[in-house]
């Protein structure tokens, strides 16, 4: 025992064995426990996850696993240097300070990972609801959550590091009215996003037409609102001008119109034009493919050169490429009846009639 003491009091540099045997030891304690907590907590966790439906749970279980991997060598690192804090050299003054600015930052990112996994359960659990409302508010509270851990966790840095938060805050006081101008904008984004959600002109996934194009909503943010047009590229479009301006929603539509002329040449006869009018409304009181609520056929214009059928309208679909094709069919069976009664659709002509005079000579 003696021999042991005489050993572990042996001087190498500043320290002693026996206090560099002990950070060893505490530097190993936190690598073995990362391994354990890695391995076996890991596979557990891993293990009762997998039984639920879910993947929030998984990013949960993943959000505590790997900050606490990092955290468990750092706090063996930081015991390993109090353990030789007892000389204090100049580079070791700030160790608690750091250490304190390494356990927020992995607090504020295992925070980041729980509102990620929050984020998706109240996704799931909002997929199951009628409303989308809440759709829509998930991906705001998610961004608010960060906004607010980000925040927080400079403030608490800042502070740790030695920094005055109240003098900080006493700047930003001073700066107020100029922040208050360069944020006008941001905030007025922030209101008209508040106002499309209470509104509810549109929801994500909605056709809208607006002011310069049309699209799909993608996301509606705390500043803008994300919409792929047709041609697949991304219209980001501030909540405030969004919010005051005339926005078409297709998606709402209940039926969706048809409604065109048919011109007729001059050279077809009444009974000609009353069985087009009576077989083209018969047709379409026939076609399930139409609404029935609303059918209109009517013989109307008397035009420059053409007799004009006024025909009038819905499909029961409101996809577009169900009703383009109801539509074509419409078109097709007006265009084969025409042809079927003998008769022709007008195009613009003008017919002109010369009257010959004779002349008698003296």
């Amino acid at each position: 025992m003696e021999s042991l003491n005489g050993f572990l009091t042996i001087k190498i540099g500043a320290w002693t064995v026996g206090q560099l045997t002990l950070a060893f030891a505490f530097i190993l304690a936190g690598l073995l426990t990362r391994a354990f907590l890695n391995s076996f907590l890991g596979r557990k966790l891993k293990s009762l996850t997998a039984k639920t439906e879910t993947k929030a749970d998984d990013l949960a279980g993943a959000a505590l696993i790997n900050p606490l991997g990092l955290l468990l060598p750092v706090i063996g690192g930081y015991l390993a240097l109090r353990t030789l804090l007892v000389i204090r050299p100049e580079w070791l003054e700030n160790t608690d300070r750091f250490f304190k600015v390494g356990i927020i930052v992995v607090v504020i990112w295992t925070a980041f990972k729980m509102a990620d996994a929050l984020a998706v359960l109240l996704t799931e659990l909002s997929s199951r609801t009628e409303s989308k409302l809440d759709d829509q508010i998930v991906p705001l509270v998610r961004k608010a959550a960060k906004t607010f851990l980000g925040v927080l966790g400079f403030i608490l840095v800042a502070q740790n590091l030695g920094y005055s938060v109240s003098g900080l805050l006493a700047g930003l006081g001073i700066g107020g009215l100029a922040l208050a101008m360069a944020a006008k904008d941001t905030l007025a984004n922030l209101f008209g996003s508040i106002m499309i959600l209470i509104d509810r002109p549109f929801h994500v996934g909605d056709w809208v037409t607006f002011k310069g194009g049309d699209g799909v909503v993608e996301e509606i943010g705390l500043r803008s609102t994300r919409i792929r047009t047709f041609a697949k590229t991304v219209v980001s479009i501030p909540n405030q001008a969004l919010a005051n301006a005339t926005v078409e929603n297709h998606s709402l539509m209940p039926k969706r119109r048809i409604k065109f002329n048919l011109g007729v040449t001059y050279d077809s006869t009444v009974e000609q034009v009353e069985n087009l009018v009576k077989g083209i409304e018969e047709y379409l009181k026939s076609n399930p493919d139409i609404d029935q609520e609303f059918i209109l056929v009517k013989f109307t214009t008397f035009n420059d050169s053409s007799l004009d059928l006024f025909i009038y309208c819905f499909t029961v679909s409101t996809d577009w490429t169900q009703h383009l094709a109801v539509r074509q069919s419409v078109n097709l069976r007006v265009m084969k009846m025409v042809e079927e009664m003998g008769m022709e659709i007008a195009f613009p002509t003008q017919t002109v009639h010369l009257l010959e005079t004779a002349v008698e000579g003296n």
